[in-house]
């Protein structure tokens, strides 16, 4: 890391912004193959209307969008727009953990976490699916990265309570309500979450989805407006609330030790 710490911090953001447009391409290539369970490797990215193999100067993100005005070259027909936001949010997200932690082990560590976050909010809001293919080598991912960068005492506290908290919730609610109200993907999405920030922040995680999924859900009730709001499943709450946590979620969790110490 001693050649890299020596970068400005403006450029060494702007290769989090490249990076980060080109991890989202391949997050759109992710989100349409990974519900029908097909290779995000073969074959190469192609046109979804006619098929036709995309080439690299048509495949430059959000820029061959835009240059191509959202049109297919060999056919004409549209490409959704959310192709470019997808690249565009995840470059931009990527260019903020490179700013927020620097060229340090954190940075590279959560520059993994953005992508895949940005797939599943998108994957369970179209599908109401978090892959196995992203939680469970997440799980994995998060166990490693987490005990370097917590420890391990905090890491497997992390894994078991996220895990445990939210199988209780789902094995209650169903026996109560007859009702699911936690899928399989939700509880080894919190796992990987625990075990990669500790215990702390995962409840720090698991208060800001509800709090989110609560405000976004009067909203969907009480406004016609924003309708489509009630409809959106737990985890876009649970990877906005990961993105919350992993940017600030010390300094939440400190002001609120300083509150219950005040308040005594």
């Amino acid at each position: 890391m001693s050649v890299w710490s020596q970068m400005p911090p403006e450029v060494w953001t702007l290769m989090g912004l490249v990076l980060g447009l080109m991890a989202g391409s391949f997050a759109n290539v992710c989100i349409v193959r990974l519900p029908e369970e097909r290779s995000v490797v073969f074959p190469p990215s192609h046109c979804p209307s006619c098929e036709t193999p995309i080439r690299a100067y048509d495949n430059i993100p959000v820029l061959s969008y835009l240059v191509l005005k959202g049109r297919c070259r060999a056919c004409g027909r549209p490409i959704s727009p959310l192709y470019p936001v997808v690249e565009a949010v995840t470059g931009l997200l990527m260019a903020a953990v490179f700013w927020r932690f620097g060229v340090s082990w954190a940075c590279l560590i959560f520059a993994w976490v953005i992508p895949a976050l940005v797939v599943i909010t998108v994957i369970d809001i179209q599908h109401q699916i978090i892959p196995d293919k992203i939680t469970l080598p997440g799980i994995v991912f998060g166990v490693a990265a987490g005990w370097y960068l917590n420890g391990w005492v905090d890491t497997l506290i992390g894994l078991v309570l996220g895990s445990g908290l939210f199988t209780l919730l789902a094995e209650v609610w169903l026996r109560a309500r007859g009702i699911q109200a936690m899928g399989g993907g939700d509880i080894k999405y919190i796992a990987a979450a625990g075990a990669l920030l500790g215990w702390q922040q995962v409840l720090l995680i698991i208060f800001l989805a509800s709090l989110l999924g609560g405000v976004f859900g009067v909203l969907g009730l009480t406004s016609k407006r924003f309708h489509v709001l009630t409809r959106i499943p737990f985890g876009p709450f649970l990877a906005l609330a990961t993105l919350i946590s992993i940017f600030f979620g010390e300094d939440l969790i400190a002001l609120y030790l300083n509150l219950m110490i005040v308040k005594q």
